[in-house]
């Protein structure tokens, strides 16, 4: 039996479990079914009604049937590949399925998603004996000269697996702890802000809080290929206000300018943002309840959109007052993106005390 933590922020044994889990389920834009199979099965414990739309964003729901509708939300696909083109020899051609970086590929491991389940491949990469071109020069890769190789040596090979145009391939690299409280694996962005959204949920549960509003645990699909699983379920829901959890950039790493940037740092904690489709007013009772409850915060900008659900909900329907909590993290969009566990508990702590902070009557009106 799960040994539970007695912190009340804390991440017990049972929630790492169900962290691990999920973040080792392959969930690629387009195909998010599994993880929010996953997800769904964590959460119907904390929630009062669940629901799914079309595409796959999976809703909990806490205390439904109230006029005033408040969500949480976060995103639940992960960048890949799509199968594009198989030659005579059996290797495999791809473009790419949301901003998976090309530069990290040579001799990763990936799950190819066939017709007839699971297929191991790897990145194929010439030796660096071998692949000088004419000119001397070395070749870089790119989208273009990336292929996987699944042991087929021929087409024929390659769709006898189950192997064809259109499938999508997931890198291997799952959830793993390192040292200082430090997280690591691929897909944090965004299915951390998963996890931390059903924590808040399952912490309400067993507080038996008691909310005067409808809450909306939502994650969505497809945010990487342009929000638009945000986009669709903004409009179903039709919320009041919408409070957002993905990931940033901790820019204390090389080769990131701060300039640019800003100053972020993982174990620093969550980071609020400002920013046109970040509605001040509830940003300020956010970071007004992260003092009272002496959480960490850090504070980002940015100078047109947020690049996150935050602008799907924010600008829905008539407009919905919309905020943005980030978790800081390092070399995203990789197989090693790393968080920091007490940024994942100071995220959590945020959510859960400005949701009771929250009521149908905090004026947000700039008039």
């Amino acid at each position: 039996m799960a040994k539970s933590n007695k912190s009340a922020f804390g991440i017990s044994d049972q929630s790492k479990e169900f962290l691990k889990n999920y973040m080792n389920t392959a969930s690629p834009i387009g195909l998010e079914y599994n993880g929010q199979k996953v997800w769904l099965n964590y959460i119907k414990k904390y929630v009062d009604t669940t629901f799914t739309d079309p595409y796959g964003t999976a809703v909990g729901v806490i205390n439904p049937d109230q006029a005033f509708k408040v969500v949480i939300e976060a995103h639940a696909d992960e960048i890949s590949w799509f199968v594009n083109y198989i030659n005579p020899e059996g290797l495999i051609y791809l473009k790419r399925n949301g901003g998976v970086d090309h530069q990290i590929a040579p001799s990763q491991r990936v799950i190819i998603h066939g017709r007839k389940g699971p297929v191991k491949a790897v990145f194929g990469w010439p030796a660096i004996h071998t692949r000088h071109g004419n000119d001397d020069k070395e070749n870089q890769p790119k989208v273009e000269n990336l292929f996987l190789d699944c042991g087929a040596r021929n087409k024929k090979e390659v769709e006898d697996l189950g192997v064809h145009v259109g499938a999508v391939a997931t890198y291997t690299e799952g959830f793993d702890e390192m040292a200082y409280d430090n997280l690591v694996g691929r897909a944090f962005d965004n299915r951390i802000g998963g996890f931390m959204i059903a924590e808040v949920a399952r912490l309400l549960k067993e507080n038996k809080k008691s909310l005067p509003y409808s809450l909306y645990v939502v994650n969505a699909v497809q945010e990487e290929i342009g929000l638009r699983g945000a986009e669709m379920i903004a409009r179903r829901i039709k919320p009041d206000v919408a409070i957002i959890t993905d990931v940033t950039h901790d820019s204390t790493t090389p080769m990131i300018n701060k300039n640019k940037e800003g100053e972020c740092k993982c174990g620093n904690g969550p980071a609020l943002t400002f920013g046109p489709a970040v509605h001040n007013k509830l940003l300020a009772l956010i970071e007004e309840t992260a003092v009272k409850n002496k959480i960490p915060y850090q504070l980002s900008a940015v100078s047109r959109s947020t690049g996150t659900d935050t602008d799907s909900f924010a600008y829905a329907n008539d407009g919905c007052p919309s905020a943005l909590i980030s978790i800081p993290l390092r070399y995203m969009h990789t197989t090693v993106e790393m968080i920091n566990k007490a940024d994942v508990e100071n995220t959590i702590k945020l959510m859960y005390e400005s949701l009771l902070a929250l009521t149908p009557k905090t004026n947000l009106s700039y008039f």
